[in-house]
């Protein structure tokens, strides 16, 4: 019985070191993943089958690489090794997920909605959308100037422009898109007293004549975003920093995203923030590195061969 048991071992190990098996994984393993872009990211039976293959190919490849391992060159076993980590990284990627949550600017959310679920969850600390900043490229746009609540005149220029009235200098800082109204900064004889917007709030002094409303603008074309976050616990603020196109907040593993702007019908602003985990990522780098340093070393093996 012990012997049969012997026997059924080596001839396993030898099914799987089989340059064959391998072949054959790797070609069921691209099957079933073309398969997965046709089909729903939730589709349980075939991440099952392709964790499954993944796990066979990893076990087939280590186990063809150590019997092999005194005749193979050293790039190819690089290359082996670099594969390993790339499978063994693309499986721990199977156990991340992605979530997404909408948050008001100056609120806070305490739950994120994850897609492999399908349900509302904690990730342990509240969300806080600090301040969304926005940065446009110069926009064209129309501001009408009032005296005495009558029409005074109107001028057409582009925000970070300035214009002239009487004595004073007025320049158009910036447009707040989602509230329509512009930002103004007012000078009097090169020197700022104040400034104003076009909703009418103004430090300006109470003798200042003039208010301004802006009469038109052109959609404007967004130059950058970035939107500050804050992650509380308890309380207490464990994490704090700045989230824009291809740079994101990250915070124990998870990388938070800025991936939406938008506004409600009252024009309060809000964010869309996607929460990726994917513990596998650093691996398959790993791997990526050592494949191609294998391929560079067996390259110039090749070439040195022929000189």
């Amino acid at each position: 019985m012990l012997n049969k048991l012997k026997e059924l071992m080596r001839w396993l190990y030898r099914f799987l070191a089989s340059k064959e098996l391998t072949i054959a994984l790797f070609a069921a393993l691209c099957f079933f993943l073309v398969i997965s872009t046709f089909t729903e990211e939730d589709n349980a039976v075939v991440w099952t089958i392709i964790g499954a293959l993944l796990a066979l190919t990893v076990l087939g490849l280590s186990f063809c690489t150590i019997q092999r391992i005194k005749t193979l060159p050293i790039p190819v076993i690089a290359i082996h090794i670099g594969m390993v980590l790339t499978f063994i990284g693309g499986g721990l990627g199977l156990t991340g997920f992605v979530a997404t949550v909408n948050i008001y600017e100056g609120t806070l959310v305490d739950k994120v909605y994850r897609w492999d679920l399908k349900k509302d969850v904690s990730l342990g600390v509240d969300i806080v959308v600090d301040k969304l900043h926005e940065e446009f490229y110069p926009v064209p746009v129309k501001v009408g100037v009032m005296k005495d609540g009558e029409k005074f005149d109107l001028f057409y220029l582009k925000t970070g422009k300035v214009f002239d009235l009487d004595t004073y200098v007025i320049k158009v800082d910036s447009l707040e898109l989602y509230k329509e109204k512009l930002n103004l900064s007012v000078f009097d004889k090169g020197e700022y007293i104040g400034g104003a917007d076009t909703s009418g709030i103004s430090d300006l002094p109470h003798d200042f004549p003039y208010e301004f409303k802006l009469v038109a603008y052109l959609d404007p074309v967004v130059k950058k975003t970035r939107v500050d976050l804050k992650l509380i616990r308890d309380a207490q603020v464990v994490a704090e920093g700045s989230t824009e196109v291809n740079s994101p907040f990250k915070w124990e593993g998870l990388n938070f995203y800025h991936t939406a702007t938008n506004a409600d019908e009252m024009g309060n602003p809000y964010v869309g923030i996607q929460i990726t985990s994917d513990p596998g990522k650093n691996v398959v780098y790993t791997g990526f590195c050592i494949i191609s340093i294998g391929g560079i070393l067996y390259i110039f093996r090749l070439l040195r061969r022929r000189w």
